[in-house]
């Protein structure tokens, strides 16, 4: 299977998009096609040997629409400019028209001027109303165009027709409807292009992040280069103030890494040799010359880039069902238009009077509001969460997030450091804790295991050398044996400490409540007289308090998974506060613990950071993988928190909820806009209060209900500094 992603452009509404999505996923070859609105992105997931890229540009193009790659501009830009150019030029000839008809010249030399601009403005500024039409029609479907064609056609056509006096002598005409709709709906359109490229800006300006050039070092020599043609291996200099053009490891020098667009931070990151660096991010200080690990579509930042991307061309789960309404949106406009005419026919009212009503039902009905609600919220939430290091790949995952009501954390690596730190030291009477601790880690730098090596480095933090050993020897699973100055050393658990009779007694009652809170414990023996014993756990991440608290304060229930022994994960869990632990779970287990929640009918999170997650997070209704973690984990993951902060699960889930609940005011807006407007351009109104909506009227009010539904999404905004707390 291949991919293609194309910008899409031509499209005037959703049922636009419904047609091509449809008429591509046909294609032999084809296996999927999704097209969103929003962002004029098609998307086809098709085999390379049944049809070529080209074959499915030219069907696009056989139903009336363009297709362009994705580095090319955003239709989006290109149509606002367009549609600024007609609105302008539409309102030049319309202002005459409408002044003429307030001064009463329907007849005379102001007849003939009003049918002459109304008639330019009708098969210029309104010709791409026929065109959509036409090719909506030829391909046996119906969108928008469909509507506004036959309102100002009727108009201008009724319009002829009284004027040349066929409808006899006191037929009037309403030039000014058909102008002033086309200029109103080109404004409307206008508008909305704006407020549309408002809403993928932040996609827009991370890609243009990426440096045009950058320094080459080859062989000591310095060049500037197109960073396009860097490749992996490239020494890279780059000076303090400037962007860093590939993913690399810093070879000399150290830095202050500016790392916010990927991150969200602030602060820059200190960074030295060994470190790795991210593409597009700023060297704030220093001289830094960095050895390319990956660069053009391998590098972070295409990758978010393409993450964002898939997110925005998915469609959310409630997308569908508007979909379908869409779908039949236009062919049940057009029958109430018909009954709107005959039914006032029926009671004895005037043709004229009539077919304004009916107009204005046409023209009133908007499924671009349907179809808009969706995807804009997609796009702002998407490009809210980019920006603060919170990457969704899925639009479904933003819908699903808010829906959630159980999160399940995986313990190491994820709520915990992942390494072991000292956190009691516990001599017996007449030994000194410092003396404990130096010949603990004398003994111990004689391992490689995790608990030695945690020894170790406690005590090069406080500056205490080792001593002098000879014969180590280690007992695997058990512990250490040495000699120092012919004098043995033991360092290990109870097993090894009785092999060698060595009595624990003085330490029994602290070493079960040290062990009843779920910590590892090595004995410390000299003569096979205890000396003491060192405590290690594997230390609480900073955050991972306040993100339980957090969670808590949603209403959300949480639980830990581990592979650990129950004593350890219970001892954590207690310090988060989480009340629900799954202990002893094997790595292929963390799947099924995960179903036995959903079977409960939990609608469940699982976060986690390793390649024995990557199962669990598939399966979970929401995988967060954690930035920091596995790229397994992050290719499974439908979240992905890029800084590796715990208190990001939280943020993610109060986005997803904003989102949400920015979808559902964005589709209740638009149901009632048109449930409301319908009967009020029908004429329900007005036997009882003299009021009627005339089709310019209506035509305005369409073309801002799109405007308003963009310019809601946009209030998502709102929220970024309440993601920042």
């Amino acid at each position: 299977m291949s991919e293609l992603r194309l910008r899409i452009g031509g499209m005037h509404c959703v049922n636009c998009a419904g047609k091509i999505e449809k008429e591509i996923a046909a294609l032999h070859g084809v296996e999927a096609a999704s097209v969103n609105f929003a962002s004029e992105t098609l998307q086809v997931d098709y085999t390379a040997a049944a049809i070529s890229p080209e074959m499915i540009a030219a069907r696009i193009s056989s139903l009336g629409y363009t297709s362009s790659s994705l580095e090319s501009e955003s239709p989006a830009g290109e149509e606002a400019r367009r549609d600024l150019r007609w609105l302008i030029f539409s309102a030049v000839l319309t202002t005459p028209v409408a002044l003429l008809m307030f001064v009463g010249g329907h007849e005379g030399v102001g007849l003939w001027i009003s049918a002459l601009l109304a008639t330019i403005v009708q098969f210029t500024a309104g010709l791409t109303f026929y065109s959509g039409a036409w090719n909506a029609l030829r391909n046996r479907s119906t969108n928008m165009d469909v509507l506004v064609a036959l309102g100002i056609s009727a108009a201008w056509g009724y319009s002829i027709l009284a004027m040349t006096g066929l409808l006899g002598a006191n037929a009037h005409n309403f030039f000014e409807t058909g102008a002033m709709l086309v200029t109103f709906i080109r404004a409307g359109k206008w508008l909305e292009a704006r407020a549309r490229g408002r809403a993928s800006r932040a996609l827009r300006e991370l890609l243009s992040l990426q440096p045009d050039k950058a320094r080459l070092l080859r062989d000591g020599v310095e060049s500037e280069v197109p960073t396009r043609t860097l490749q992996i291996g490239d020494l890279i200099l780059v000076k303090a103030g400037e962007r860093i053009a590939v993913d690399g490891v810093i070879e000399s020098g150290e830095g202050a890494i500016d790392e916010a667009m990927l991150t969200g931070e602030a602060a820059p990151v200190a960074k030295g040799p060994g470190e790795s660096v991210s593409g597009a991010t700023i060297n704030r200080s220093g001289l830094l010359t960095i050895r390319a690990t990956a660069v053009g579509a391998g590098t972070v930042l295409s990758r978010i880039v393409r993450m964002v991307e898939d997110a925005q061309a998915d469609k959310a789960p409630i997308q569908r069902l508007v979909d379908k309404v869409s779908s039949i949106f236009v062919p049940v406009v057009i029958v109430l238009a018909l009954l709107t005419l005959g039914g006032w026919l029926f009671v004895g009212a005037e043709f004229v009077f009539a077919l304004q009503l009916s107009i204005a039902v046409v023209v009133i009905a908007c499924p671009c509001a349907l179809g808009l609600a969706t995807p804009t919220a997609i796009m702002v939430g998407s490009s809210i969460g980019l920006g603060s290091g919170i990457l969704f790949k899925r639009a479904s995952a933003l819908e699903n997030v808010a829906r959630i009501d159980t999160v399940l954390f995986d313990k190491t690596g994820t709520l915990t450091s992942g390494s072991f730190g000292v956190t009691d030291l516990l001599p017996v009477s007449g030994i000194d804790a410092d003396e404990l601790l130096r010949i603990a880690a004398t003994i111990e730098a004689g391992s490689t295991h995790p608990l030695a090596t945690a020894v170790v480095a406690h005590a090069a933090g406080r500056n205490f050398p080792p001593l002098a050993l000879t014969d180590v020897s280690e007992v695997g699973g058990h512990g250490l044996i040495a000699q120092s100055d012919g004098v043995p050393l033991v360092a290990g658990n109870r097993r090894l400490c009785e092999r060698e009779g060595i009595d624990l007694a003085p330490l029994a009652t602290e070493e079960m409540r040290l062990a009843g809170e779920g910590k590892a414990i090595v004995f410390i023996a000299r003569n096979q007289q205890l000396l003491g014993l060192v405590a290690l756990a594997d230390t609480v991440k900073p955050e991972a308090i306040e993100s339980i608290l957090r969670l808590h304060a949603l209403g959300l229930k949480t639980a830990l998974i581990t592979g650990d022994r129950r004593d350890a994960a219970q001892a954590v869990a207690a310090t988060l506060g989480i009340s629900e632990v799954e202990a002893e779970v094997l790595p292929g287990d963390k799947l099924t613990v995960v179903r036995r929640w959903q079977a409960q009918g939990k609608k469940v999170a699982m976060v986690g950071d390793g390649i024995n997650d990557a199962p669990a997070l598939a399966a979970a209704d929401i995988g967060i993988a954690i930035g920091s973690g596995t790229d397994v984990a992050k290719e499974t993951g439908d979240i992905v928190l890029v800084r590796g902060d715990l208190l990001d699960v939280e943020r993610a889930i109060r986005l997803g909820r904003a989102t949400l609940s920015k979808i559902r005011q964005n589709l209740f807006w638009a149901f009632v806009y048109n449930i409301v407007g319908i009967p009020i351009a029908a004429g329900l109104l007005y036997p009882h209060f003299g009021l009627i909506l005339k089709p310019e009227f209506a035509g305005l009010a369409m073309a801002f209900s799109s405007v308003s539904v963009v310019s809601n999404s946009l209030l998502l905004n709102r929220i970024k500094k309440k993601l920042r707390g």
